[in-house]
């Protein structure tokens, strides 16, 4: 694996897994007042982007970490439509 590649990997995890805190909040708080619809949208629509371009170019961690991503993201937005009504 290349210092690149390896580089891939590691922004991806990061950017990936700073999710997992707020959706951890959400959860245990059993509250998303504070999260925007808009927002997670926007940002569940782009990581299907990025998975795209990943696609176009064979670049495996821009797949990856996009892919688990959107995952995230769509447990995010679940959480919004549960736990976002006050």
């Amino acid at each position: 694996m290349s210092a690149a590649e390896i580089l891939g990997q590691i922004a991806g995890a990061l950017v990936t897994l700073s999710l997992i805190p707020q959706v951890i909040r959400v959860y245990k708080l059993k509250s998303a007042h504070e999260i925007s619809m808009m927002f997670t949208t926007m940002l569940w629509l782009g990581l299907f982007c990025w998975i795209a371009y990943g696609f176009v170019l064979s670049l495996f961690p821009v797949i990856l970490w996009n892919i688990i991503g959107a995952s995230i993201t769509a447990s995010l937005m679940y959480a919004k439509l549960r736990y976002g009504r006050k």
